[in-house]
């Protein structure tokens, strides 16, 4: 299987992950109203997406990747930032 690919699977199963503990908070929550379907819908998307991203900043780490779509936009900005000081350095 393609690592891109398999990062991104890796990423949505983080994003899955964070569905279901936000789920959990719903559930358990009884001053939480309502549950949307098209928001988990979203985060999966968005997060088999970070996945890819984290994949293609550290294409040998999958661990990256799943917490990467578990954590979500965070993750990628601090790895964007990361990355780019390594690049700066002199």
């Amino acid at each position: 299987m393609e690592p891109y690919i398999q990062a991104a699977l890796f990423g949505l199963i983080g994003g899955i992950a964070r569905a279901c503990v936000g789920f959990l908070k719903y559930k358990l929550d009884p001053k939480i109203k309502g549950f949307k379907l098209q928001a988990i819908i979203f985060t999966l998307i968005a997060s088999g997406i970070i996945g890819l991203f984290a994949g293609l900043f550290f294409p040998n780490d999958l661990k990256l990747s799943l917490l990467a779509g578990y954590a979500g936009t965070d993750f990628i900005e601090g790895l964007y930032k990361i990355r780019k000081k390594q690049l700066i350095q002199i």
